[in-house]
């Protein structure tokens, strides 16, 4: 069986962010938030890392993160453009913004032959997740199970302010029944909640939800089940929202549960997400990062 790969989505636009945040540095050391996945990926066992990231920053991010993380990893690097469609599709004029999630992941296929993790850049999702992943994809010889790391939700909300995150129900087995995009989504003093209706009323969240933090471990049998839905997703969207429309990764699954053909396996942790949104996030995550070098959980300088 050939070793788990790890894919990091870097392709975003980071519009709400004022840029590309994926390059932004963390720590007094010029490293990124990548920069700690990529550290705890390689620690849990991870020995081929996937970027997928722009044209348009390549150079940059190949001089940084990617010079850092060859030095202890197999690296490979795809790139997400907006003229990768399929055969008979054509980019809308104005548009601007990357295909989603589920189109960056199909992008991968050229370079992954194994069982793959995939997480964003823009998270730090802490060490237990990958070491959990890691040996759930190690150990699994059934080509239709997938994995998703499962965190509490009070482990995922910034003090103030609305976020988005995938509620979860999961059955008495540990498997994923459904995921529930939840678009404005806020802390408590007794968890969360959030609102369908612009705020004018809120639903409650017990403290012990699991949300999905778009953490997934995958076989290549995602591939194909991706290239057939993409067209669909073209044709159902494209003259609807031409300029905006994604096609996102939590969906895709939701298809795959549904379909009855595979199965996710919830695999729990108990650390802190961690995330930049907003520019405003930034200095929650540089403190709570030095908190955590400052513990032993990071060597500093990170890479040595």
């Amino acid at each position: 069986m050939k070793e788990p790969a790890l894919v990091i989505m870097a392709a975003g636009m980071g519009s709400r962010y004022g840029g590309l945040k994926q390059m932004d540095p963390i720590d007094a050391h010029g490293n990124f938030i990548i920069d700690y996945s990529c550290f705890d990926a390689i620690r849990a066992g991870f020995k081929h890392i996937v970027f997928i990231i722009k044209k348009a920053i390549y150079d940059d991010f190949v001089a940084t993160i990617g010079s850092r993380v060859s030095c202890f990893a197999k690296v490979d690097y795809v790139l997400q453009e907006l003229d990768k469609l399929p055969d008979g599709y054509s980019v809308p004029e104005g548009r601007i913004k990357p295909w989603g999630t589920s189109h960056a992941i199909l992008c991968a296929k050229e370079v992954v032959d194994s069982s793959f993790a995939v997480i964003g850049a823009d998270d730090y999702f802490g060490p237990s997740g990958f070491r959990i992943i890691y040996d759930a994809l190690a150990s699994s010889a059934d080509p239709h199970s997938f994995f998703m790391v499962g965190y509490n939700v009070s482990n995922t909300l910034p003090p103030v302010g609305f976020v988005a995150r995938g509620e979860c129900d999961v059955d008495t087995s540990g498997m994923l029944t459904r995921i529930v995009e939840r678009k404005q989504l806020r802390k408590t003093e007794f968890g969360a909640e959030y609102t369908l209706d612009d705020g004018k009323t809120f639903i409650p969240l017990s403290p012990d939800t699991v949300i999905s933090m778009n953490f997934f471990g995958f076989t290549p049998e995602i591939f194909s089940v991706l290239e057939k839905r993409f067209p669909r997703f073209l044709d159902e969207n494209l003259s609807v929202n031409p300029l905006k429309c994604e096609d996102l990764l939590p969906t895709a699954v939701q298809e795959c549960i549904e379909s009855g053909a595979f199965t996710v396996k919830v695999l729990s942790t108990p650390d802190r997400w961690f995330g930049v949104t907003n520019r405003e996030d930034k200095q929650t995550v540089i403190d709570a990062l030095r908190t955590l070098t400052e513990k032993g959980l990071y060597p500093a300088p990170l890479w040595g």
